[in-house]
């Protein structure tokens, strides 16, 4: 092969591997190629290489997904380095993103390593094998042991919608959580996730939306007893639901709800279930915003 053919082999090579991680390679990986530190920086200079963090690059432009600016925090510690905990959670999709924030990176020793612009590195003495995995190409927490990590700074009703989301996507199980918290005693979180899932069923309060999730708040403030929620009954799904009192309520936000069409179906809605024994009750978000302890007072008289 003439030297030109291996030029052109040798691009394609780094195009196809940075493509797989999300647009960016680290400079070892550049080596294992072929390129020599010379050849790096003359890439760097004619503006192939647009450099992320001391030894990694973005490979043909320097705009980076989300996923890019992860997977370059991750080769930016080596080998053994994972995404963990808000990062983390927003690879699951069990956290909201919160565009602006540094990314979280752990790894596997408890010297050196210090954190960067725009990443903070987490160092513990070992992650376990089976607590780290690998999600569309980035290394990562598991979900498991992702929430555990957050259950050290979460408060108790955000750790709770996180596993409320980890359960509807299928991403964990009670063996899951009883694993990572058995193997992690002890350590920051544990105790706190493992005090939670005594007392909260995965899935029992897996809200949509801030309007339900308000309700849900207005219910513990009241104190209400805790429906379910998001519950199949008939054909539908009901917002909230106090199986003994045969009580739904719904909660009618105007995006959703405000159309003639929307009115027409919630009315066939409320006669199905007002037949098959069930009481429906409708709030706006005025009603949960402006006066919750008219809500709170009505539902406790139903109830």
């Amino acid at each position: 092969m003439d030297r030109k053919s291996v030029v052109h082999a040798r691009a394609g090579a780094i195009t196809a591997l940075a493509e797989r991680q999300h647009g960016v390679i680290a400079v070892a990986q550049l080596y294992s190629l072929g390129l020599s530190e010379t050849q790096v920086g003359t890439r760097v200079a004619n503006g192939w290489f647009h450099r992320v963090h001391r030894g990694v690059y973005a490979v043909g432009h320097a705009r980076l997904t989300r996923e890019g600016r992860w997977m370059a925090a991750v080769l930016a510690y080596g080998e053994g380095a994972v995404l963990s905990h808000q990062a983390a959670g927003e690879l699951w999709k069990i956290r909201r993103s919160r565009g602006g924030a540094p990314v979280e990176v752990t790894i596997p020793r408890v010297r050196g390593a210090r954190s960067r612009a725009g990443v903070i590195v987490h160092r513990i003495p070992t992650l376990l094998a089976g607590e780290t995995t690998i999600r569309t190409g980035i290394p990562v927490t598991t979900p498991a042991r992702t929430l555990l990590d957050l259950a050290a700074r979460l408060p108790r009703r955000q750790l709770e919608r996180a596993i409320d989301e980890a359960d509807r996507l299928g991403l964990c199980t009670e063996a899951d959580f009883a694993e990572v918290v058995n193997a992690q005693v002890g350590r920051a979180g544990a105790g706190a996730l493992r005090s939670l899932l005594e007392e909260h069923r995965a899935g029992s309060t897996a809200t949509r939306n801030d309007f339900e999730e308000r309700f849900l708040a207005l219910c513990r403030k009241s104190p209400l007893p805790q429906p379910e929620v998001n519950v199949p009954l008939l054909d539908y799904i009901v917002d909230f639901l106090w199986p003994e009192a045969r009580l739904v309520v719904e909660v009618d936000g105007r995006a959703t709800h405000g159309t003639r069409r929307a009115f027409q179906e919630d009315r066939e809605r409320d006669g199905r279930l007002a037949v098959a024994g069930y009481r429906v009750v409708r709030f706006t978000w005025w009603d949960i915003t402006r006066r919750p302890a008219i809500v709170a007072d009505r539902i406790r008289r139903l109830l």
